[in-house]
């Protein structure tokens, strides 16, 4: 059959809704957006939309509404290789979601709306959409490092909750969540898999760390409740995770699997605390840890697979009556020790809904088709999960509305507005926790030589701290570390160093997806703390605040807890007195601070930084 051109696909896939939504118009009539709290009951008519499309599928294609594949949000022609199977999988295997990553604004929901062109029933899109993590800035033109396109880059979770004050902590939560919420749904994503709510109680998380609210189980919990509901009131699901906790873990379930070794009571007072309070607050959705709790559960089994974390604890005595979305399939901490097949059957007898990034479409769906045939799956829990994949696709838009405008899209994403909210919130999250000199505020008139500590991949990382810092400062040199930096070169740097009146070290180390450990090298961190010696040095912790550990003698030592332009350009403000500093770590760094600690610094008075 000869193939529609794409903007015709479009136009006939907008008649198509315009037909199957036409059961619901009654209830879209009604004044406001459909709740996306799964306790409140969808209208009638939306209730029989969902009967007769399910009645409508078979159960090979039920069971592809479960499935959602990783797309990336790059530009790719429509007859890639790669690409044709992606748009395969929509029309053959008839999945039922995305998930987007890692591409600018436009371009991700310009390949979302060519995808949903080729979907029979539109695409529900997820994202990993956190603040400060960074899915939807587009990357960087080498070597300008001019940036490729961006979203509002918002400040991480650890960043909101270092707020000294609890209800501008509050408030900007739910500022953030809706900031994400308003431009998700604008490039078409439907779903964002934030917040996360783990409670990071262990300093030496690989994966959670400053993607946390902090370490009190209360605060985290009432943030993100606020998350929550700023994200929901836009129209966007938001996903609490990594259910039942993932905090309070020493390996990187990208990598293998964590061993959560403690008590049903200590996750009662614990890790479950903020997942209560989003259910609560009408979370749309959850997604599940691939962490292992033998204490509580008596073996080894991934979270993910195990029917007593997933339908007992969470459906059972928690009433989550949402969507459930496994961690991706493809990580170590779920794929060791299950074949494809058997991962695939065993998410779905555990209770998961939407199977995330299965690492093979087609056996993924054959497995689970074979069970349910041979009698191992009830098709009763099959339905069961396509219920609620539909319920809220209907409850987002993405059945009314699946394909997104692109020249809207530019009056609501990376606004003014949203900046703005975005650099007061780093404002009120730079933490000063040492400066046993009194360094702070530093003068803007000596020389300052900047060396910027970042990996090699993290091509931007630092530059608009070092541009802000050359905006305040009348004589800077700049000079950039990285893993390959070798012992001469820092050697030759430490005179470099002392030629200066002051020297700032800026470090970025990346604990997510994987990085597993402080990152900074030996020699870099030993060449810190020789710099340190001189009594002139101010380290900038971005990202990553227990660094302290591997430089624990410098006298100076600010935090900002992630990256990005907001944190960033807030941080040397701070550090030359253009800005005052307010916030308070919320986490502990054994053996040197407390959650609670920092040291406040006012605006200076008129007459600028001494």
């Amino acid at each position: 059959m000869r193939r529609l051109p794409y903007t015709c696909r479009s136009l006939v896939l907008l008649a198509a809704t315009l037909v199957c939504a036409a059961g619901v118009a009654d209830a879209q009539r009604q004044p406001g957006p459909l709740s996306l709290d799964p306790r409140v009951p969808l209208p009638k008519a939306h209730r029989r939309w969902i009967d007769q499309t399910l009645k409508s599928l078979t159960l090979r294609e039920r069971v592809g509404q479960m499935i959602m594949v990783w797309v990336l949000g790059d530009f790719t022609n429509a007859r890639d290789a790669g690409f044709l199977k992606i748009v395969e999988q929509v029309e053959r295997d008839g999945i039922g979601g995305l998930v987007m990553s890692l591409g600018s604004p436009i371009e991700v929901a310009a390949k979302v709306n060519y995808l949903q062109s080729r979907a029979r029933i539109p695409l529900l899109v997820g994202s990993d959409v956190e603040p400060g993590l960074g899915r939807l800035e587009g990357g960087v033109f080498a070597p300008s490092l001019m940036s490729g396109g961006t979203a509002t880059v918002l400040p991480t979770n650890m960043a909101i909750g270092a707020a000294s004050d609890e209800s501008a902590r509050l408030a900007n939560a739910e500022a953030v969540g809706r900031i994400i919420g308003v431009e998700s749904r604008a490039v078409g994503i439907h779903m964002a898999f934030a917040p996360v709510v783990d409670v990071n109680n262990n300093p030496a998380n690989p994966v959670i760390n400053v993607r946390s609210f902090g370490e009190d189980p209360a605060r985290v919990a009432a943030l993100s409740a606020a998350f929550v509901r700023g994200v929901q009131s836009a129209g966007v699901a938001a996903t609490a995770k990594h259910f039942p906790g993932h905090g309070d873990t020493d390996v990187d379930s990208h990598l293998g699997l964590p061993v959560i070794n403690v008590a049903r009571a200590r996750l009662d007072s614990v890790e479950l605390v903020p997942f209560r309070a989003t259910i609560d607050a009408g979370a749309a959705g959850l997604m599940t840890a691939h962490i292992a709790l033998p204490a509580a559960y008596g073996d080894s089994t991934p979270a993910t697979l195990s029917a007593p974390v997933m339908q007992g604890l969470l459906r059972d005595t928690l009433g989550f009556s949402g969507v459930t979305v496994t961690d991706a399939m493809t990580m170590d901490g779920l794929s060791k020790g299950y074949t494809v097949e058997e991962r695939a059957v065993r998410a779905v007898t555990a209770g998961d809904d939407v199977l995330l990034m299965p690492p093979d479409v087609a056996r993924t769906v054959n497995a689970i088709v074979q069970a349910v045939e041979s009698g191992r799956i009830p098709a009763e829990r099959i339905d069961r999960s396509v219920r609620r994949i539909l319920d809220l696709k209907l409850r987002t838009g993405a059945i009314a509305r699946p394909i997104v405008s692109l020249d809207s899209l530019r009056d609501q994403v990376a606004t003014p507005e949203h900046w703005q909210t975005a650099r007061t919130v780093a404002e009120q999250a730079i933490t000063l926790l040492r400066d046993s000199l009194s360094s702070i505020p530093l003068a803007r008139d000596g020389s300052v030589t900047v060396f910027t500590y970042a990996p090699d991949a993290e091509l931007a990382a630092g530059t608009d701290f070092v541009n802000e810092v050359r905006a305040l400062a009348a004589n800077v040199r700049s000079v950039r570390l990285s893993p390959r930096t070798s012992q001469s070169e820092l050697d030759s740097l430490t005179r470099v160093a002392a030629r200066a009146s002051r020297s700032i070290v800026y470090t970025y180390t990346r604990t997510l997806e994987g990085a597993g450990r402080l990152a900074i090298p030996a020699p870099v961190a030993a060449f810190i703390g020789q710099l340190a010696q001189s009594g002139t040095l101010v380290v900038v912790a971005g990202g990553n605040p227990y660094q302290l550990r591997q430089m624990p003698g410098v006298s100076t030592y600010l935090v900002t807890y992630g990256r990005g332009e907001a944190l960033e350009r807030a941080a040397a403000r701070a550090v030359f007195g253009a800005q005052s500093i307010t916030g308070t770590i919320p986490v502990t760094l054994p053996g040197f601070f407390a959650r609670g600690d920092g040291l406040q610094r006012p605006l200076p008075s008129a007459g600028g930084a001494r």
